[in-house]
């Protein structure tokens, strides 16, 4: 009878250990699928242009000094007074090569500011001349007729993350900027000053529900009170300052973990030696919780990063570099937004996958450094 009962929980046993395998070779797999479709259909995308030029297609008219040195080219589509050679692609016609002394280097656009020509620069026309349904061979000897000062139109392809990283960035930052000394004084307050009883447990309660509210509720708040009552339109400010409100239940709860790890006899030390409570938490309290509280300004910045639903509503889908922290130049795209605008207006699943593959990196990178500054922390806990 005992052998039998032995024998029917190791059964059990090996049972409940299949399945917690099956589980999480599951998972395993899930999560390997799901980062390989990305990589497999967004690596194929990524390349320098990708991650240094504008978003949309950029037309500019610039002029140019040509050359008088000029020195002959068995290539018939060298344009020998402007030291370049054209390219056709499609009906379009390019700049394939430019020289190293080339006037296109020096060109300036109608307000008379520097305009660096570069290659695969598409030139739409030249002086009076349209370029449409032109070889690149009628195209050099168009542009070789002129003497003088050249006008060309240029457009610049676009197809790069420039804009939406750079507000990303410029998100992250205003976001840190309002969120941390709010959420880490709360946090301070919190674990040093308020007393135990109703009012801390509201509080924190209150601050347990904040970080349960679906993030599109909180796009929802920020579309109704900054930008439609604050008048401050699709802005990088309403933005960040939607995100603001969602990283503080987060600040504010890794920072106060951080701050119950440093030991009590810590303040009575500092309290017996005559520092007043400030001077302690300024002086011991923080610097020690200083790894914790970088650890929540890490996840809060991971936070920012894969946030959508709550920016799309405050901070637009635009692409382009914000100029101003509010109205029609503020508004922004970040990586998150304009990926899910790809899949839901266009269907571009290929370039929304190049964009999810710099965002897995970002993500990767915080992870670690979450990770590492963590370690570190236990680290030196471990040696007191």
């Amino acid at each position: 009878m005992e052998n039998k009962n032995k024998n029917s929980r190791k059964l059990k046993d090996g049972i409940l250990q299949g399945l917690i395998y099956l589980c999480t070779g599951l998972t395993v797999a899930i999560l390997a699928i799901i980062i390989g479709f990305i990589l497999y259909k967004g690596l194929p995308g990524i390349n320098f242009n990708f991650l240094t030029r504008q978003w949309d297609d950029k037309t500019t008219v610039v002029e140019v000094e040509c050359k008088d040195n000029i020195k002959a080219s068995s290539d018939e589509n060298y344009v020998e007074s402007l030291g370049i050679t054209l390219g056709e692609n499609d009906g379009s016609i390019y700049i394939a090569k430019i020289d190293k002394d080339s006037p296109v280097l020096y060109a300036k656009n109608m307000k008379h500011v520097g305009y660096t020509l570069e290659e695969k620069d598409i030139i739409g026309k030249a002086g009076d001349t349209k370029f449409t349904n032109i070889s690149a061979k009628d195209a050099a000897d168009a542009i070789s007729q002129s003497t003088g000062t050249i006008r060309l139109k240029v457009t610049r392809p676009g197809g790069g993350i420039v804009p939406m990283l750079v507000s990303t960035i410029y998100i992250i930052l205003l976001s840190l900027v309002i969120s941390a000394p709010i959420g880490i004084s709360a946090a301070i307050y919190l674990n040093e000053y308020a007393k135990p009883g109703r009012i801390l447990r509201t509080i924190r309660f209150a601050i347990q529900n904040l970080a349960g509210i679906p993030s599109i509720i909180y796009g929802l708040f920020g579309m109704l009170v900054f930008v439609q009552i604050g008048k401050m339109e699709y802005s990088i400010l309403a933005g960040s300052l939607t995100l603001s409100i969602m990283l503080l239940p987060t600040i504010i709860s890794t920072t106060e973990e951080a701050l119950k790890e440093i030991p009590k006899a810590y303040r009575e030390s500092s309290f017996g030696l005559g520092a007043t409570k400030l001077q302690t938490i300024s002086k011991i309290i923080l610097p020690g919780a200083l790894p914790g509280i970088l650890v929540a300004i890490i996840l809060s910045i991971g936070r920012i990063v894969g946030e959508s639903a709550a920016l799309i509503w405050t901070a637009g889908t635009v692409a382009q570099i914000p100029t101003a922290f509010t109205g029609s130049e503020a508004g922004a795209a970040t990586l998150t937004t304009k990926m899910y605008w790809l899949i839901k207006e266009t269907g571009d699943l290929k370039a929304a996958s190049s964009i999810a593959v710099v965002l897995l990196i970002l993500i990767i990178v915080l992870n670690l450094a979450s990770k590492l500054i963590t370690r570190a922390f236990l680290r030196k806990r471990g040696t007191h």
